[in-house]
């Protein structure tokens, strides 16, 4: 038989001083699974005696327990019920309120199914014969204390263990460019989009061959979060591999988009990239486009997107994606600006998007820039100028200069 929730007051010897603290205090949740009216009573007269502020529920049996909609703070458990017995009726409650203190309230004075009990999940083990209410206040609030500590202990290592798989991940999509001339340099710039996120579906890297050319990758795995991120790490180790085995443009392209195609966990799931070769006298750039937007030749004079002939990006379509190479004459002065669409898509002052052309404007105010640290640093924010944290997307730059 099930009481309804009421609100228990203190004993008039206990009210005092303690009357206005208790008055403040959030009331704890208390359900007693007893089957037995009597105790029910008691344990009711004990919880009146406790000090405590309280919410009482009660449940004659585990099933009508489990069928509450209440979240309680502490499970008061008799173990000898019509419905469950024993560790099994201790293992039946932890199940249904995983992170709720069970005290088990029972008239088995067993020492052993004491220890057994604690050992099975339960805060603490009273025999009904040797309670009263300050006994059973106290153990009520140093269990709801300890589970919650456990809880909190518990998600801490569950963060850092998190923290350091973020790391892991992060290191795979930031990777240390593979590059042997001095006069290169590369500079980058990384912003996930989920807040207090270390990692994001945007991906790069850029090596350099024997003879001095310069191959750059950006990419952009639609969508943001772990699996995004796994696929971008998978998809840029992919390109180092077949740009170090001298695998030409358009056919790392197919094969990237292979590797998508067969790890992505769903079918909506597609990359945009865009590969650059420059060569090694610095006099032109070599692009391919799969659905990307162009690097920007940035001079003194400003800054201007490079020519290209985009197709379909990865996994949109796959095996009719007909990635083409364009040519781009590169300045003695220039540098190659490699960026995804979340560094335009943000929002200005005024609320409407900043878009790439008004992109493409403050590359070219910043051009005369030298350094290219502050460059990027400077672009950034005044690309978050007027954002004000609406943005959720993913944001790369990569920033090639000699």
């Amino acid at each position: 038989m099930m009481a309804g929730g009421d609100q228990a007051s203190a004993t008039p010897a206990q009210r005092g001083k303690d009357a206005t603290a208790r008055s403040q205090a959030v009331p704890v949740g208390i359900l007693l699974v007893e089957d037995d009216d009597a105790d029910v009573l008691l344990t009711r007269e004990y919880l009146a005696d406790s000090g405590l502020t309280y919410q009482f529920q009660h449940a004659g049996t585990l099933t009508q327990a489990a069928a509450l909609t209440i979240v309680p703070d502490c499970v008061l458990l008799d173990l000898n019920l019509p419905d469950g017995h024993g560790l099994s009726a201790l293992a039946q409650v932890l199940r249904v309120w995983p992170d709720t203190a069970v005290v088990v309230l029972t008239g088995l004075n067993d020492t052993a199914m004491g220890s057994a009990a604690v050992a099975a999940g339960a805060q603490d083990y009273l025999v009904k014969g040797n309670v009263d209410g300050v006994m059973l206040g106290r153990t009520i609030q140093y269990a709801v204390q300890r589970r919650h500590a456990h809880i909190t202990e518990r998600q801490l290592a569950e963060s850092r263990l998190q923290t350091r798989e973020n790391i892991r991940l992060q290191r795979g999509l930031l990777p240390k460019p593979l590059t042997t001339g001095a006069d290169l340099t590369v500079t980058s710039r990384y912003v996930p989009g989920q807040q207090r996120s270390l990692l994001g579906g945007d991906f790069y890297d850029v090596v350099q061959d024997p003879d001095g050319a310069i191959h750059a990758v950006i990419g952009d795995v639609c969508g943001n979060g772990p699996d995004e991120a796994a696929i971008g790490v998978g998809l840029r180790v992919g390109w180092r591999t077949l740009t170090l085995a001298g695998v030409g443009k358009a056919e790392r392209m197919r094969l990237l988009e292979q590797m998508l195609v067969a790890e992505r966990p769903h079918d909506a799931m597609f990359a945009t990239a865009c590969t650059v070769r420059i060569s090694s006298d610095r006099s032109e750039a070599i692009v391919v486009s799969a659905g990307h937007p162009p690097p920007l030749v940035i001079t003194r004079k400003g800054a201007v997107p490079a020519p290209i002939r985009s197709h379909l990006g990865l996994g949109m379509f796959p095996g009719r994606g007909r990635w083409q190479e364009s040519v781009a004459a590169l300045p003695a002065d220039a540098g190659l600006l490699l960026y995804t669409d979340g560094v335009y898509e943000g929002f200005t002052e005024n609320g409407s998007r900043l878009g790439e052309q008004r992109f493409v404007e403050l590359a070219s105010q910043l051009a005369t820039t030298t350094d290219p640290s502050a460059y990027l640093t400077d672009l950034l924010a005044e690309v978050q100028r007027g954002d004000d944290g609406r943005h959720s997307d993913d944001t790369a730059l990569l920033y090639l200069t000699w």
